[in-house]
């Protein structure tokens, strides 16, 4: 078993609260990230968890017992850096080895260890190499091997492909997916990228100003966001909103009256939502519908549009200049300078926010 529960817990520095009392359960074998905007609390919350910080309050429990006033070697867990952290005089094999030289490993099994974590790393050319004479990503792989020999109950991985180029991140996400599947062991991943989340995660804690607003499956937050917050982070581009009013109720169905000029009928609203009260609506991208101007629930002057080939992005203004993205699928005739209509009310994939920003209508999923 290697579980982690964190139970109502705080950090402070002085006067200053970073961390405001989050509550996770992680279990066995989950692949859990913590992802958030800068400043969210998202690495300190990782650095409490391993120990390189105090707990202000709360508990944190790992396989059900109290660790707070464990130290961080004493927890069984093992750290991946963002920086790498090798030491640049030793080679691949003393860097993978030193950390249980120290403790006295017996030098058989140490062999052992590093021998099988330079397979699964596809590390064994390198072994006699030093970090200087690697590429980035093969120094990323001996920092993940130097975490893998300690047979750590949890791995903690702290933004660890941040300095890699674009192309090498993506092949280091598989790789990370893949020695998942191998070890089956519990993995914290902190990240900034929501793309990391989304394709890494079992389950995706979502943090701003130190608390959690989301803890979720990564398919889950993308369709059924808990607030405004959430919608606008998980998704690229993210989420358009729309100041409105509610003009009428029709049961569980809504019919709102843009800011902007338009009106949408929302279906499914489960939330209080009565006729006169100021709400957002959401759509995300993929379901702005272009039609022909004055066809749709609102029209949207086009501002700029993106032909990438596979998909196209269009970028406009709705009424006295709110913006919207809408991303279609191929290639578009659409340019800059027409106007064109939006249909958005027969996209069951639209959500409806209230003034605190929960959610009072969540989309369907596959809608």
């Amino acid at each position: 078993m290697a579980t982690l529960d964190l139970v109502g817990v705080r950090k402070s520095f002085g006067a200053t609260d970073v961390i405001h009392g989050i509550d996770l359960s992680v279990v066995h074998g989950e692949f859990c990230v913590f992802v958030g905007p800068s400043g969210c609390g998202k690495s300190t919350l990782l650095r409490m968890i391993a120990g390189l910080e105090s707990v202000s309050a709360g508990e944190l429990r790992i396989d059900g017992a109290r660790v707070n006033e464990l130290g961080a070697s004493e927890r069984g867990l093992a750290m991946v850096f963002q920086s790498y952290a090798l030491y640049p005089h030793m080679s691949v094999r003393q860097n993978l080895s030193f950390g249980l030289e120290n403790i006295r490993v017996a030098r058989e099994e140490i062999d052992r260890r590093v021998a099988e974590a330079a397979r699964m790393l596809r590390l064994e050319p390198y072994l006699d190499r030093r970090p200087g004479a690697l590429s980035g990503g093969q120094r990323q792989r001996v920092a993940i091997g130097r975490a893998v020999v300690r047979e750590p109950k949890i791995f903690l991985f702290d933004e660890p492909l941040s300095n890699l180029d674009a192309e090498l991140r993506v092949r280091m996400r598989a790789e990370l997916g893949a020695l998942h599947d191998r070890l089956g062991n519990t993995m914290i991943y902190v990240t900034h990228d929501q793309v990391e989340a989304m394709t890494l995660a079992d389950r995706i804690a979502v943090l701003r100003d130190g608390r959690c607003e989301q803890f979720d499956r990564p398919l889950e937050l993308y369709n059924a966001p808990a607030n405004m917050f959430v919608a606008g982070f998980i998704g690229s581009p993210r989420m358009n909103f729309m100041p409105a009013k509610v003009a009428a109720r029709d049961g569980a169905a809504a019919t709102l009256t843009l800011a902007a000029g338009g009106r949408v009928r929302v279906e499914a609203v489960t939330g209080s939502a009565a006729e006169g009260a100021d709400v957002t609506f959401g759509v995300r991208p993929e379901h702005v519908k272009l039609v022909e101007a004055g066809a749709g629930d609102a029209d949207m002057h086009v501002n700029l549009t993106e032909q990438l080939g596979g998909e196209s992005y269009v970028y406009g203004t709705i009424g006295d200049g709110h913006e919207v993205t809408a991303r279609l699928p191929g290639q578009t005739r659409v340019r800059g300078g027409e106007t064109v209509g939006m249909a958005l009310s027969k996209s069951t994939a639209t959500y409806l926010f209230g003034k605190d920003g929960r959610a009072l209508k969540r989309g369907a999923a596959n809608a």
